[in-house]
């Protein structure tokens, strides 16, 4: 009879353990899954919060734009190329998400290593020069992520040239320097933007810039950078 008592115990306390092990099992596999579940809520959470953050940033109306560069230009037909450093100021009207309207100002100043004809025995080794550009054109923004966007604008408009300044009164063009007046300017440039905050921005814009003064096409380049703000929602 003891002995019975003793099997009966045996297999109550088996069946006890082998219950809760099976407890322990399906409580261990819901809390996998719910692991699980929430790594998916988080991940796709992140994913709306990045799609927010994206519609947020590239949702606004205008863009403007503000900041200092470099220019490299040729002052004359025989002189040699001058560095200049410039100003430059644009402000952007997106019809879309993507496409917009830009106008933009620079100034750009240096000098130039000049040479006198017989006419006039002054020397002036570096002339003041300066030129401003006024220009407009379409904006095409093909890359856009949370943190980073790249655009493309082509511009056209006005080249100002102020070449006389220095001279110490001989006209520009008898030292070799471009003739001072108001010509065709066109430009083509690639920005690229570094976002801080949906609507603020770090911005670098290598550009080609092409003057037409004294008749001649004139081949510059250099870069702008600065900062850009974004405000006013579509």
């Amino acid at each position: 009879m003891c002995d019975v008592r003793k099997s009966v115990v045996r297999l109550v306390a088996v069946g006890i353990t082998a219950v809760l092990l099976a407890g322990g099992l399906t409580t261990a596999g819901a809390q996998k899954k719910q692991v699980r579940r929430a790594r998916r809520e988080t991940n796709a959470s992140r994913q709306a919060r990045i799609a927010r953050t994206i519609n947020e940033t590239y949702a606004h109306r205008w863009e403007v734009f503000g900041g200092g560069g470099y220019e490299r230009f040729r002052p004359g037909e025989n002189l040699k190329k001058n560095n200049e450093i410039s100003w430059a100021a644009d402000s952007t009207y997106f019809l879309s998400p993507k496409l917009g309207i830009v106008a933009s100002a620079q100034g750009s100043f240096g000098h130039a290593a000049t040479y006198s004809d017989s006419t006039f025995t002054t020397y002036v080794p570096k002339a003041q020069i300066n030129e401003y550009y006024f220009m407009a054109g379409p904006s095409y923004r093909f890359y856009a992520k949370e943190k980073m966007a790249v655009s493309v604008q082509a511009k056209a408009g006005a080249g100002w040239g102020i070449f006389g300044g220095g001279s110490k009164g001989i006209p520009p063009e008898d030292l070799g320097i471009w003739p001072e007046e108001v010509r065709t300017a066109f430009s083509v440039g690639l920005s690229g933007d570094y976002n801080l905050y949906p609507n603020l921005a770090l911005r670098v814009t290598p550009q080609y810039v092409g003057t037409t003064f004294g008749g001649k096409v004139q081949n510059n380049i250099g870069f702008n950078a600065g900062i850009l703000y974004r405000f006013g929602h579509r």
